[in-house]
């Protein structure tokens, strides 16, 4: 007789019998023990009322060129497609299950049935077959890049999107292997967005963790730059922070709260003329002071009296009166729970990106370390990041501007076949073990305009630069199809050189990443999936 196993929340945190206690923040990330700022500072007020006529309504022009050079003020988005990736903590299902994944010949290249059954889907809902209910085949494409017709990831995603919005949206997957249960993955490819061109006109990335990367995996050390650090964002609060105006906004106008952070600037310029700081950077020092209130006064003209909580935004949240307007209803938004708090970490990380104020984010979600227990815990987990992947993606077209979303994971899991029938299980494979050889990345882009076009002159041409990379038959990543499916590090070129080509800028990703190991350009054609969807973009802010 078969021993009954308690049933427990899916959000509870997870020892497995085969991982040491976790110790570190990562292990207590991955493993659901733990939930996956930067501030402007006016001074005070009061003495600049002596003497009114020193106060100008706004920002003035000299001023306006002074924030662009020295101050250097970003421009909203900096003309770059905005770009926003999850680092699911712990070795998430992506290939298989959810995006499918097939031999040689691309995603309908179907694997054996022994090869799905590895990624968790049984003999009789494989790709290739019709779901007996609906009649429509498991292999679906109304997303462009083809997902499993049950995929979790695909029922997240297509519950935030209004209906029709598929239809501007394509991608690729990336079979990839990465080593399991480790941050050490060097995934992210934040920083190599930013050295693209990426910028925000508050800060350029922003990720949610307190750590190099914005995430759980690391950055390549070849890319690393302290001076882009991320700036942890994870909370609506945290985005008013970033341009809290303090009380000057609520107690005046914006133009008369301008008018005096000017003014702050205007005599504190006048007095570190007449100041020696005695130290040998002394004109380093000046502009330092100078620039820091030159920048408030701008961030009270530009953002005094916007809607820059992401809470108070009724395109992401529903408000008083309005039901029915946002992405997120107001109950679950402000549930309190495990959902809520993954739903408000998105908004805040999109509204950043998507409106031009920072350039990337990085959003981790923990706990998908999910194998040791029924499907179920891997499908309820699955959904809710399909449903923030879907926010970004109906925030990006509620704004009308382009994004590109990118999804990846420290290694992935494997099924034995054994079925879990709950509700929840849905009839699929449970999650048994870590296996890094059924890992994969990948890539969805929106384009207002139309959908993006893969590269090829034919179906058959356009398959091999949707799956950029194979599986063999029995469901493992051919690890010498392309450079990045046995190297972390190639795989992040392999998303930067994509990035870059959305753009038309392809050809420059060798003289920027000069050491980038993808080959030459005809083998970096055959690492590219799109055809460009725009040359420049600058994002529409608020």
């Amino acid at each position: 007789m078969s021993k009954k196993r308690n049933v427990r929340s899916w959000d509870m945190p997870q020892l497995h019998g085969d991982h040491p206690r976790p110790v570190t923040r990562r292990q207590f990330v991955a493993q659901g023990f733990m939930t996956g700022a930067a501030y402007t500072v006016g001074g005070g007020v009061l003495s600049l009322f002596s003497n009114p006529r020193e106060a100008l309504a706004a920002l003035s022009t000299d001023l306006d060129n002074l924030l662009l050079n020295p101050c250097r003020i970003a421009t909203d988005g900096a003309g770059k497609i905005p770009f926003i990736c999850f680092d699911l903590a712990g070795g998430a299902n992506i290939a298989g299950s959810n995006v499918l994944v097939g031999q040689g010949g691309g995603q309908n290249d179907f694997l054996s049935t022994a090869g799905y059954r590895k990624m968790g889907l049984p003999g009789d809902m494989v790709p290739g077959l019709n779901d007996p209910i609906t009649g429509q085949p498991y292999a679906n494409f109304d997303l462009g890049l083809g997902f499993h017709l049950d995929s979790a990831f695909r029922r997240g995603i297509m519950a935030s999107l209004t209906a029709g919005r598929e239809a501007n949206i394509n991608g690729a997957i990336i079979p990839a292997r990465s080593d399991n249960d480790t941050g050490n993955n060097p995934h992210n490819p934040m920083y190599g967005i930013a050295q693209a061109g990426a910028d925000g006109s508050i800060l350029t990335l922003a990720g949610s963790e307190n750590t190099d990367s914005g995430g759980n995996s690391m950055l390549p050390a070849a890319l690393y730059n302290p001076e882009l650090r991320p700036t942890k964002v994870d909370r609506p609060s945290d985005v008013v922070n970033l341009v809290n105006t303090g009380d000057l906004v609520g107690i005046l106008s914006k133009d008369d709260a301008t008018a005096v952070m000017e003014t702050i600037y205007r005599l504190s310029d006048r007095k570190m003329d007449n100041v020696n700081t005695q130290i040998s950077r002394d004109a380093v020092i000046k502009e330092m002071v100078r620039c820091g209130y030159l920048k408030a006064a701008d961030i009270a003209d530009r953002f005094g009296g916007l809607p820059i909580d992401p809470a108070l935004d009724a395109e992401i949240v529903d408000q008083p009166g309005q039901p029915g307007t946002g992405i997120f209803t107001n109950a679950e938004f402000n549930a309190g729970d495990r959902d809520a708090r993954e739903f408000q970490k998105t908004a805040a990380v999109m509204k950043l990106v998507i409106n031009g104020f920072a350039g990337a984010g990085c959003i981790e979600m923990g706990g998908y370390d999910y194998h040791g227990g029924r499907r179920a815990e891997g499908e309820v987990k699955d959904e809710r990041a399909g449903r923030c992947m879907g926010a970004c993606l109906e925030y990006a077209a509620r704004k009308g501007v382009p994004l590109m979303m990118y999804v990846f994971s420290d290694g992935s899991v494997s099924s034995n076949g054994a079925i879990d029938n709950t509700p929840e299980g849905r009839g699929k494979g449970e999650w048994v073990s870590d296996n890094s050889s059924t890992a994969g990345s990948f890539f969805l882009v929106y384009n207002p305009t139309r959908r993006p076009t893969l590269i090829g002159a034919n179906a058959a041409e356009q398959a091999l630069h949707q799956q950029i990379g194979a599986m063999s038959s029995d469901g493992s990543v051919q690890r010498a199809a392309t450079p990045a499916a046995n190297n972390v590090n190639l795989l992040v070129n392999t998303v930067l050189l994509n990035y870059m080509a959305l753009h038309g800028e392809q050809a420059q990703f060798g003289g920027l990443f000069p050491n980038h190991g993808l080959g030459n350009a005809t083998l970096q054609d055959r690492l590219t999936a799109f055809t460009p969807i725009v040359s420049s973009f600058i994002t529409n802010p608020v």
